[in-house]
């Protein structure tokens, strides 16, 4: 074509002298391999979009977040989990040399090598290779790692006391306990408060609150213990001061 035809040489592309509209390809001549951006293409991933997010929304409601009592220092003996995504460094740090001494090494060390040797990935293997027997560095670099963290998730699961950390981390209804009443002054000055709380609402051992507890119950476990955790003769005290501390747990507990 002649230079003035209605085309212009730019490089080697060609560019119409005159700009106008230019309508969409007509992409029926490639079935189920091409089709328009917009509105195609993009509608399609908006209702995928839209269906994920309602299910989403479904799950929040059917199933409730799993929240905890409000935070509190003073319990001592609370055992903490974080989340899933983290549970594999969690169990790594309960190991002889990953922890106590070593806890540089658990908590620094080993988890930053693992982040350079995933960067260091693309420059490990740089070969045309697409199939994962003709890899054997990255495949076998990225088998390590799944197998690792698998078995260090599942190890944290296993170990883990969940039903320990429910009764722990459970929400008790807030109640006025009259601490100037005598049997309260009783039950702080026993070895009780360390185990039930300020409040009666539990750390290391139950919450009282809401449960119904009578008083005889109290007098007999404060005597013979539930074993393993809940040791024989607790109280130390007349037989006086206990049944008053009784009735005081067993009024308390109907709140």
């Amino acid at each position: 074509m002649h230079r003035g035809k209605g085309m212009k040489f730019v490089g080697d592309s060609r560019v119409p002298e005159k700009g106008g509209f230019v309508p969409p390809k007509d992409y029926s001549e490639y079935p189920g391999k091409m089709e328009a951006f917009l509105p195609n293409f993009l509608l399609k991933e908006w209702m995928v979009g839209a269906v994920f997010l309602v299910g989403f929304l479904v799950l929040t409601m059917v199933e409730p977040s799993p929240l905890e009592a409000e935070a509190d220092p003073t319990k001592s003996g609370y055992i903490p989990l974080p989340d899933w995504y983290f549970l594999f460094l969690y169990q790594l740090l309960k190991y002889p040399y990953a922890a106590g001494q070593y806890k540089v090494m658990g908590a620094i060390v080993i988890p930053g090598l693992a982040l350079v040797g995933l960067l260091l990935a693309p420059w490990l293997d740089k070969g045309p290779e697409r199939r994962p027997a003709k890899r054997p560095i990255a495949t076998g670099l990225m088998l390590l790692a799944i197998i690792s963290i698998f078995y260090l998730t599942w190890e944290s699961t296993v170990s883990h006391d969940w039903r320990q950390a429910a009764q722990q981390g459970k929400i008790v209804k807030k109640v006025s306990i009259d601490k100037s009443s005598k049997g309260y002054k009783i039950y702080s000055s026993q070895s009780c408060v360390n185990c039930h709380g300020q409040n009666l609402e539990g750390q290391v051992g139950p919450t009282f609150i809401g449960k119904n507890i009578p008083a005889s119950l109290v007098e007999q476990v404060a005597v013979k213990g539930i074993p393993p955790k809940m040791p024989a003769n607790a109280f130390k005290g007349s037989k006086k001061d206990l049944k008053t501390l009784a009735e005081f747990i067993a009024k308390s507990s109907k709140k």
